[in-house]
């Protein structure tokens, strides 16, 4: 379920590669969670709002102008080479000198997606899981931005797919710290929240640190705290992510 809406997501991504302005650290592909609506959504793409969204529990992908609805393509049963000749169309209002064209400059974790690849839509109860997950997640991370009175912003980031925040301190020097909800890999068969600190670029060795009353530190190859999801609701959230990123700021 998770593999057909991040494969969708890249739609999104690559309207941000074809419209907008590059940005050093790719944060024009980064995207938006509408926590009401269960959406993911695009920058605008030009002065007017125009967006593109990609609607959870419809399965859908939404052409937007400041949040009207323009024009919707269902994604299930659509092949890959129809939703691109719908966003050439779409997109068409934008006046661009070049059209879009679906060029990603990041591996995702599938084979090549080809011409004829065809989505199907994931059962409802796992679409409503997703959203709830990415709700809890969204909503946790702008309480817990605000209460520390954190500089980030919270989006979600189409290579990995997570929702996040990050955050360089004034103190510790040279200390930065990277939290949010990454999906199921390798270090945790689900979704789960993650907080990681860096000196530079290396991940800060969480050896010393005390033990979490909510989920765990890590010290191999990931470095940094993380939490599976399972049994976590906002409340939880927010005391997974104070705890941990206070943790780095008293270093």
């Amino acid at each position: 379920m998770t593999n057909q809406i991040h494969i969708a997501a890249q739609y999104l991504a690559t309207a941000g590669i074809n419209f907008l302005d590059k940005k050093p650290d790719d944060s024009h592909t980064n995207l938006g969670f509408n926590a009401e609506k269960g959406s993911l959504e695009t920058w605008p793409l030009n002065d007017n709002g125009y967006k593109i969204a990609l609607d959870y529990q419809t399965f859908s992908l939404s052409w937007l102008r400041n949040e009207e609805q323009l024009e919707v393509i269902f994604l299930d049963g659509k092949t890959h080479k129809e939703i691109i000749t719908w966003i050439q169309h779409v997109s068409e209002v934008l006046e661009r000198n070049t059209p879009y064209s679906y060029a990603l400059h990041y591996e995702l974790p599938y084979e090549k997606i080809t011409a004829d690849f065809t989505f199907k839509k994931p059962t409802q109860e796992e679409l409503t899981r997703l959203v709830k997950l990415r709700t809890i997640a969204q909503n946790s991370l702008e309480a817990i931005v605000k209460e520390l009175n954190l500089d980030t912003t919270i989006r979600v980031w189409p290579h990995h797919f997570d929702t996040g925040g990050f955050i360089a301190l004034d103190k510790p020097e040279d200390v930065s710290v990277g939290f949010g909800m990454a999906i199921p890999d390798t270090l945790v068969a689900d979704f789960y929240l993650y907080t990681s600190g860096y000196k530079g670029h290396n991940g800060i060795s969480t050896e010393a640190f005390e033990k979490l009353p909510l989920g765990s530190w890590k010290n191999e190859g990931f470095k940094g705290a993380v939490n599976p999801m399972k049994h976590v609701d906002v409340d939880k959230a927010i005391a997974f992510f104070k705890e941990t990123i206070l943790t780095y700021k008293a270093l």
